[in-house]
């Protein structure tokens, strides 16, 4: 079967209005968000539900037309769009789960759910809500993410520290495999030791096993009511310290952010908003507690002296969190104000007695960088996950890139904590894997993909 032939099976199976192939058409499904990353694809494909997809995939499979699964597209390693070099196996069919949008009634008994791929993580949380329950995953691009992408990478967010990655919230799954096949286990039971953990095993596969349709999504009892502080601090051991000691028994710590004086300056002039503190600080760090609205749960004796400000109803806490969620948003900003080719965005997580060191390793080699304007980090402090922006190298430099990575590396950390390896780590596996451990991650994949058809050039080069 030629390109014409596929494209036209294609059509028959979803309709022509949903078979794309007009580069202005397709360029919003095969470029990524970052635009550091972009391929060509041979066809953008807007499937209803997981008989289509099926029926896509099987397609795709005989006709050894690789398949890129794509969610809201909002990841920062290229992982969900096609590759610039097209490979032995010619350009690929980008398969959008965006109309994947089934979402059932909230089971309150058992506090699931189950989603379509296609639902963003922002629905879920507002359907979770409006049945008095509250789902365990967030991050910034909420209203853009997809649940599937979600899975896809495993990804982290603001919450980790209350409730763990995406993993830990994952109680079933449904999937089409490489050769069309449907496995489907939604029952969402709390104890099934009946072999292999498929819905383990999808999530964090970045599309090379596979194309997730639906997930059974674990819910959790809200929370009290929360209260947020901002606190200048000089040091990221002074930060970690204040993540401890500022918080007194009782109070649940919901997140523990950090952004340092480049991000918080950057976030100011985007948003317009005032320097939310009196002085300026070489960091700031973001405490949210459930602690009854408040502000009581912070120990005054801890925060007394230092320069806080503290967001107890909705607005304020809101306003305070602005300052961390759009900092990837500010560093795209300056990035097109300096007219660079886009920002170098990478997620990475070391050890947190090594958090300090690391920073100020990176700051050393960025600055001894002549290629960088500006460079800021943000992210995570109470799992060790740091967002590092980088501005002034060209999108194809991966030099700035490896500068972070090797030095991540070299503190025994892990080149990617929540947005994937996709294909811009992809051959750098080997920094945070070992020989055995990717010889057995590629047995898997051999053995569910053995055409190497889904996502090719993806987690593996």
């Amino acid at each position: 079967m030629g390109t014409s032939g596929i494209v036209d099976a294609l059509g028959d199976v979803l309709g022509s209005d949903h078979v794309l192939t007009d580069p202005p058409l397709t360029q919003a499904y095969t470029v990524d968000w970052t635009r550091r990353w972009h391929g060509d694809a041979l066809a953008v494909v807007r499937p209803a539900d997981t008989a289509q997809v099926s029926a896509v995939v099987r397609a795709c499979a005989a006709a050894g037309v690789p398949v890129v699964p794509q969610g809201g597209n909002t990841g920062l390693v290229g992982g969900s769009v096609p590759g610039r070099h097209p490979g032995s196996l010619g350009r690929p069919v980008v398969l959008s789960t965006r109309r994947l949008t089934r979402l059932d009634p909230v089971d309150t008994t058992s506090g699931q759910v189950t989603a379509g791929a296609g639902v963003t993580l922002g629905d879920v949380q507002r359907h979770a809500s409006a049945a008095g329950w509250e789902y365990g995953v967030d991050l910034a691009a909420r209203d853009s993410a997809t649940i599937g992408g979600t899975v896809a990478t495993n990804a982290g967010g603001i919450r980790v520290i209350a409730h763990g990655m995406t993993r830990s919230q994952v109680a079933g799954i449904e999937a089409v495999l490489p050769d069309g096949r449907v496995v489907e286990h939604l029952s969402g039971l709390a104890k099934d030791n009946t072999g292999y953990d498929i819905a383990g095993l999808l999530t964090g596969s970045e599309g090379t096993l596979g194309v997730i349709t639906a997930v059974r999504l674990r819910l959790h009892r809200p929370h009290r009511a929360s209260s947020v502080a901002l606190v200048g601090v000089s040091s990221y051991d002074e930060a970690l310290a204040l993540m401890h000691d500022a918080v007194i028994p009782g109070a649940t710590l919901l997140a523990a952010e950090v952004i340092d004086r480049t991000g918080m300056e950057l976030a100011s002039a985007v948003s317009g908003l005032a320097w939310p503190l009196e002085r300026s600080h070489p960091l700031v760090l973001l405490l949210e507690i459930a602690d009854g609205g408040e502000g009581d749960g912070f120990d005054p004796g801890v925060l007394g002296d230092r320069d806080v400000v503290l967001g107890l109803d909705a607005t304020e806490r809101a306003r305070l969190w602005s300052f961390r969620e759009l900092q990837s948003e500010a560093f795209s900003s300056l990035a097109t104000r300096e007219s660079t080719d886009a920002a170098h965005k990478l997620d990475v997580s070391v050890p947190l007695p090594r958090l300090a060191r690391l920073a100020d390793e990176l700051r050393r080699r960025m600055e001894a960088s002549p290629d960088v304007i500006a460079f800021g980090v943000f992210g995570h402090l109470g799992d060790g996950n740091i967002h590092v922006e980088i501005v002034g190298p060209a999108a194809d430099d991966e030099q700035v890139d490896r500068l972070v990575l090797d030095a991540v590396a070299a503190e025994g950390g892990s080149i990617s904590a929540e947005h994937g390896i996709g294909r811009a780590k992809a051959h750098l596996l080997g920094l945070s894997r070992s020989p055995e451990e990717i010889a057995a991650m590629r047995a898997i994949k051999d053995a569910w993909d053995p055409a190497g058809l889904m996502n090719p050039g993806a987690l593996f080069p």
